[in-house]
């Protein structure tokens, strides 16, 4: 992986406490943020990324050089408007882009690696939290997230709950399923078994590359859906017209499989792979309540808007319909809505103007 690139950070003043019981001191958050902060510090938006995104919501990256991830939702005259707000995207605890994570440095001057303590989704907020005191930002407008990103939406509300007014969940989970920790693991057991990995000591030599990508193109499986699928490659050959009775990448889908796990290791660790999917798999926003998830909520004055996909198939929409019966039962004002979509969990991330809509409504 490219080393990561310089990018707007906070040094967090003390040291931050974590769920397993250590802490870790001197720690970087990396961010970018969009639009002006108004004299009154009230319209600030946080927006939370993905397991496999960054703060650049809405600026090049600058490894791959491909817009911002959620480009077409942030900025001037779009549905988080940076004429109206001020839009901040840090990068998480544990990642690789900027934020202290396993490929890190730690106090004796070496990287981290698998010495880096297991986070959890709540802690990657306390490290938000810790960052907007810093930046005395004292209260949200709305934090905004998908996927991992409402994961980190729905912790804040629970955990920090006087910090936003409005709270926006998009195509997300209270707590991951058996299936998905399964499709995880089988992630960072391809990451394990490469001969790279070393048990996590690799930085300054070959990174566990091949890995890593088998692990990206599980993963991007379950972000899609059947039709897109279809729709998209069906079982059309890649540039030839017959089969080649042999191993190569006869389908247009393997081959698209192939280019996103060798893309995804230019720009993201290993380690940090391990790190995060671990953290979204501890994710049980009813267990850190005693096994009642409208206790998380108790008392929240904030507005809720909670959103899913019809073709999302890994975090369907009866998990988003959970969540709203449990704000229901806490007495939160919520919305919701399932939207038509053909691309599965990641419609989030893709044209689907209906999500345009209602993401604008909310925040206004």
């Amino acid at each position: 992986m490219a080393a990561s690139p310089a990018s707007k950070s906070v040094t967090l003043a003390a040291d931050l406490p974590l769920d397993s019981g250590q802490s870790l001191a001197g720690v970087e958050i990396a961010y970018e943020a969009y639009g002006e902060l108004n004299a009154e510090r009230s319209n600030a938006v946080l927006v939370c990324h993905a397991l496999t995104g960054d703060q650049y919501a809405a600026s090049d990256h600058p490894i791959t050089g491909k817009p911002g991830w959620w480009e077409r939702m942030v900025g001037p005259g779009k549905p988080i408007d940076t004429d109206r707000f001020h839009v901040i995207c840090a990068n998480v605890i544990g990642s690789c882009m900027g934020s202290t994570g396993p490929a890190s440095l730690a106090p004796d001057g070496a990287p981290y690696a698998m010495r880096f303590p297991v986070i959890t989704i709540r802690d990657m907020v306390r490290a938000q939290m810790a960052m907007l005191d810093q930046l005395g930002i004292e209260q949200l407008h709305t934090v905004i997230g998908g996927s991992m990103g409402g994961m980190q939406a729905l912790s804040l509300a629970a955990n920090f709950p006087e910090r936003a007014a409005r709270v926006l969940v998009i195509a997300a989970t209270a707590r991951h399923s058996a299936q998905n920790i399964a499709f995880h693991e089988v992630g960072r057991q391809a990451i394990m078994a490469d001969p790279n990995w070393k048990d996590g000591d690799y930085y300054g030599g070959a990174s566990p590359d091949n890995g890593l990508a088998v692990a990206r193109m599980a993963a991007h499986i379950t972000y899609l859906s059947e039709e897109g699928l279809t729709e998209k490659f069906g079982r059309r050959l890649q540039n030839r017209e017959s089969k080649s009775f042999g191993f190569d990448a006869d389908f247009q889908v393997e081959s698209y499989l192939r280019y996103q796990g060798s893309g995804f290791t230019q720009r993201f660790d290993a380690n940090s792979y391990l790190y995060i999917t671990r953290a979204m798999d501890y994710f049980d926003l009813a267990e850190e309540r005693g096994g009642l998830l409208a206790d998380a909520f108790a008392g929240t004055k904030a507005r809720f808007c909670l959103v899913s996909f019809d073709s999302d198939w890994l975090y369907p929409t009866a998990e988003s319909r959970h969540i709203v019966h449990a704000l229901n039962a806490a007495g939160a004002p919520v919305s919701f809505v399932e939207l038509s979509a053909p691309f599965g969990h990641d419609s989030f991330l893709l044209e689907v103007p209906a999500l345009d809509r209602v993401i604008k409504g909310f925040l206004e």
